[in-house]
């Protein structure tokens, strides 16, 4: 072989080589041409490199120029189509294809207690109620004296209260919203009044120092306790659905006469369990008539009107309707929880 046929050589592999390397469609394809043209073993300008040394003394120069020249330029086409593969591959692998299905994100769902209070709410509107709202933060005496509680009554002491000093403190209940709403408005009245409590309660299974109670008055004319016992009635029958209930006497200082009302217990269905220790009831709210002394310290006639009120804890009603064994994982922020409540 002639000087001029290995330079014509060495000019028809680059032609070729330049050719499948600009249509190389892959990052793979293009490691095959590599190894075919420029493999230090069997690569083909390899193989014409090695013919160089057969060459007559004075033409080795030009067949390596020769040589040294096309493996250059193959380097850097080969380099220029690995560029734009990459750039193809990677636009490819992050293009926006608008036919997929969008990742689902959960974007939240409203607490267990917020859906019972919301219901609560729903059933009592349709029976006449609005709602009425107070201060968390409260006077003693609308908290206490105006209720009817005796001034050593052990709810006041240190060890049920937080009090915030100068007397006054956080809210143990609702029920100074009934005497607001007394002082407002004249009766026929019918409230129901939601709100967070605060007492000085150990965390387990069945207490918490914050939560959220909920009580409703009626007061007018002839207000009797059947009127009290009839309306907490259908209330569980529309909340829980048909479910025994019963009332147990006890005692309020705002109340006389007093009941706490239970329904059958809808996590054991009445055989017993944890939750109701054992009874097959569960209690959910306390009730009763209101005290004759409260409607005279709100400004009302104590002859002309009576009323009867009653406070629950929506906490524990929805530990009842949900089938929740401990009231803290209503307030651990565990969203595992919070999930399954989605609606």
């Amino acid at each position: 072989m002639t000087i001029d046929e290995f330079k014509t050589s060495v000019e028809k592999l680059e032609d070729r080589a330049r050719a499948e390397l600009e249509a190389a469609s892959s990052l793979t394809s293009l490691s095959e041409i590599h190894h075919k043209y420029l493999s230090r073993g069997r690569g083909e300008l390899t193989s014409l490199e090695k013919l160089i040394p057969s060459f007559p003394a004075d033409q080795r120069k030009a067949a390596g120029e020769s040589v040294n020249g096309a493996k250059n330029q193959l380097w850097l086409w080969e380099t220029a189509r690995r560029e734009k593969l990459q750039s193809t591959e990677s636009t490819e692998r992050h293009a926006l294809d608008l036919t997929m299905p969008a990742r689902r994100t959960w974007r939240g769902a409203k607490h267990p207690v917020t859906l019972v209070i919301e219901e609560i709410e729903g059933i009592f509107r349709e029976l006449g109620f609005t709602i009425a709202t107070g201060p968390e933060a409260e006077t003693d005496w609308y908290n206490f004296g105006a209720l009817n509680f005796p001034s050593d009554h052990p709810a006041m002491d240190m060890h049920d209260t937080l009090y915030l000093g100068d007397g006054t403190l956080l809210r143990t209940h609702t029920s100074p919203v009934q005497v607001r709403t007394l002082q407002r408005y004249e009766p026929p009245i019918r409230i129901l009044a939601p709100g967070n409590v605060y007492r000085r309660d150990f965390f387990d299974a069945s207490h918490a120092p914050v939560f959220a109670q909920i009580e409703g008055m009626a007061v007018d004319d002839d207000i009797t306790f059947s009127d009290l016992e009839a309306t907490l009635a259908h209330f569980a029958d529309r909340f829980f659905g048909a479910t025994r209930t019963r009332f147990r006497p006890s005692y309020f200082p705002f109340t006389e006469p007093s009941a706490e009302m239970d329904v059958e217990c809808q996590i054991c269905h009445g055989t017993g369990c944890p939750t109701c220790k054992g009874t097959g009831w569960s209690e959910i709210l306390g009730c009763g008539l209101m005290h004759p002394a409260v409607l005279e310290t709100a400004g009302l006639d104590s002859e002309r009107y009576s009323g009867w009120a009653f406070g629950m804890g929506p906490g524990r009603i929805a530990m009842q309707r949900y089938g929740i064994p401990d009231i803290r994982l209503l307030y651990d922020s565990d969203v595992r929880v919070l999930q399954q409540f989605e609606r």
